[in-house]
């Protein structure tokens, strides 16, 4: 039976290294990639402590004025790196859908562990993928609270990567030489209390699937907004249950699998004005990118001769630049960029 809804699965058997228990977690994350592609884990292993701490330094860089803010602006349209104001990104146009401007904010860093003098991470080839992180002065405790999540989280996406391999039928560690120098991302994104009606087709994050091998989200516990279109064409709510993450695979993933996983649409809804669900909210969001110049292909295991590869091979940081500089120009390119 496909799935119709997002399925909440416990990664403890997996993590506890056994044969059966691994296998178990694969086929259950399997289905849920094939059919919807959302899930949301539990028994992850990161310290509900450190998670609350990102919370809490990241609600006071957003509660700074504007002109704090904006100290840590982005450099340039096509650098992941710094603070992003309302009004500053449309998400939808990334699939070429213009609407008004998403009604968000973020502040945004990349990797944070990069040898200073090695060339694969400073040459021309690197392109934005490892230009410096640009954090804000206040307040002082982010930059270390936030590096030790990006640590947490990418090594959780490492193990979501060994369960994917063996939900393909690969072997566990068949991905590790493609992510183990990545280009990931860290956002956290404020969605502020709304005081008028947007306009139309305007949402907290217009419709969009993500560029990367995965996205994995943290949201407030009452925070309902987060929508993803089914197979039957119904928008769902992702259901956010306590000390969990929310975890959906994106577009790179999907063309690695040629389309039997789904790199699935999805959107965060406005609240109704007058109502409780109105109010400022955060969430932490780590999109999980391969190394720049890993080129994602046909897996062996997803092609035969009736199912020939539907895309022509990319790297991922050719995949990254040109979606992201389409959603930061509202679709004008690399001109603007």
């Amino acid at each position: 039976m496909t799935l119709l809804h997002v399925p909440v699965i416990d990664l403890t058997p997996y993590r506890e290294g056994t044969f059966r228990g691994k296998k178990a977690v694969a086929e259950q994350v399997g289905q849920a990639c094939r059919d919807i592609g959302f899930l949301v884990i539990s028994g992850h292993g990161i310290s509900e402590d450190l998670i609350r701490k990102t919370y809490d330094v990241s609600s006071a860089f957003f509660s700074l004025p504007h002109g704090e803010k904006v100290k840590a602006d982005r450099p340039a349209p096509d650098q992941v790196r710094g603070y992003s104001a309302v009004g500053g990104e449309g998400l939808s146009y990334s699939l070429d859908e213009p609407t008004p401007p998403d009604i968000k904010e973020s502040l945004s860093i990349g990797p944070v562990d990069v040898p200073p003098n090695d060339p694969y991470f400073t040459s021309e080839a690197a392109g934005p993928h490892f230009a410096p992180n640009v954090w804000p002065l206040t307040p002082p405790e982010l930059k270390p609270i936030w590096e030790d999540y990006f640590r947490a989280v990418d090594a959780l996406a490492t193990d979501m990567m060994r369960i994917f391999a063996l939900a393909l039928d690969l072997d566990e560690n068949y991905f590790d030489n493609t992510i183990d120098r990545n280009i990931s991302m860290m956002r956290v994104l404020r969605y502020p209390k709304q005081t008028s009606e947007p306009l139309p087709g305007q949402l907290r994050a217009g419709v969009h699937s993500d560029y990367g091998s995965m996205t994995i989200l943290r949201k407030e516990l009452t925070d309902g907004s987060l929508q993803v279109k089914n197979r039957a064409g119904e928008w769902v709510s992702v259901p956010v249950v306590e000390g969990t993450f929310i975890v959906n695979i994106g577009d790179l993933m999907q063309q690695w699998t040629n389309d039997q996983w789904s790199s699935t649409v999805h959107r965060v809804v406005n609240p109704p004005l007058a109502s409780e669900e109105n109010k400022d909210r955060l969430s932490i969001v780590f999109f999980h990118q391969p190394n720049y110049d890993a080129v994602i292909e046909c897996l062996p295991s997803c092609t035969d001769a009736a199912h020939p590869a539907k895309y022509e091979p990319i790297t991922s940081g050719d995949h990254l630049r040109s979606k992201f500089v389409k959603q930061t120009t509202f679709g004008k390119g690399e001109k603007v960029a």
